[in-house]
């Protein structure tokens, strides 16, 4: 079984637009969805029109890495696909993860696209396509073996920012082959809208310098709400 686990904060318009998308439907009896739902959420999410298969959990503790980890202890999937609310996934999903564990790889990330098609958001996502800088980012969607997710310790719940890429700096540490899908999901350009592409630009890989060079993930999360507007998270 595959389990897509979703972490929540204010996040019920996002969700239902998701579980209308077909290819939740794909393979229905292979996956359970699990949305991780943050203490502090204030929304409606309990009224979510949704497959009885959608799992809604109320975590103990707020933020991505401390939800998804204990999502993922609840799940019952030999492999965990780690999904943004607001990253829709493209037809074949899950059988782009079923072919690329058939083919060895106990780990992998998609390539994606923006909803808002300029040209400026299509230099940006073309570079999740191929190994690099910013690959492992949360919106790249993880899916990993459930074995392999446990053996490297599960998300860093104290690092409340970036929690994706020091998970990925660990697969890779420990040799975790992983591949990069190239069928784009489609993410949401709201942090672009809210503000400029240079300073989304800008704050981005000063914070992936920072993060490459040690700097604590208390003072990254300080950092990133000084520089980015983020008015969509409540």
């Amino acid at each position: 079984m595959i389990s897509i686990i979703i972490p929540a904060h204010n996040e019920f318009n996002n969700l239902q637009r998701l579980f209308k998308i077909a290819c939740f439907l794909e393979h229905e009896e292979l996956t359970e969805i699990i949305v991780a739902v943050s203490p502090s959420n204030t929304d409606t999410i309990d009224k979510l029109e949704c497959s009885s298969k959608v799992k809604i959990v109320r975590c103990n503790n707020k933020g991505r890495a401390a939800q998804m980890n204990e999502a993922s202890v609840i799940s019952q999937g030999t492999v965990v696909v780690f999904l943004h609310a607001d990253v829709v996934p493209p037809k074949g999903f899950i059988d782009d993860i079923l072919s690329s564990l058939a083919n060895g790889y106990d780990a992998g990330f998609f390539s994606y696209k923006f909803d808002k098609d300029v040209w400026y958001l299509r230099v940006n996502a073309s570079f999740t396509a191929k190994d690099g800088l910013f690959t492992g980012g949360g919106d790249q969607c993880l899916f990993i073996k459930k074995d392999a997710f446990n053996h490297l310790g599960r998300f860093n719940e104290k690092q409340v920012l970036m929690e994706d890429f020091e998970f990925f700096r660990r697969m890779k540490k420990e040799n975790v082959p992983y591949t990069i899908v190239k069928n784009d999901l489609v993410v949401s350009a709201r942090k672009y809208e809210s503000n400029s592409y240079l300073r989304v630009n800008l704050s981005n890989f000063l914070l992936v310098v920072l993060f490459k060079f040690g700097y604590p993930g208390n003072k990254l999360k300080s950092l990133h709400n000084k520089l980015i507007r983020t008015p969509y998270n409540g």
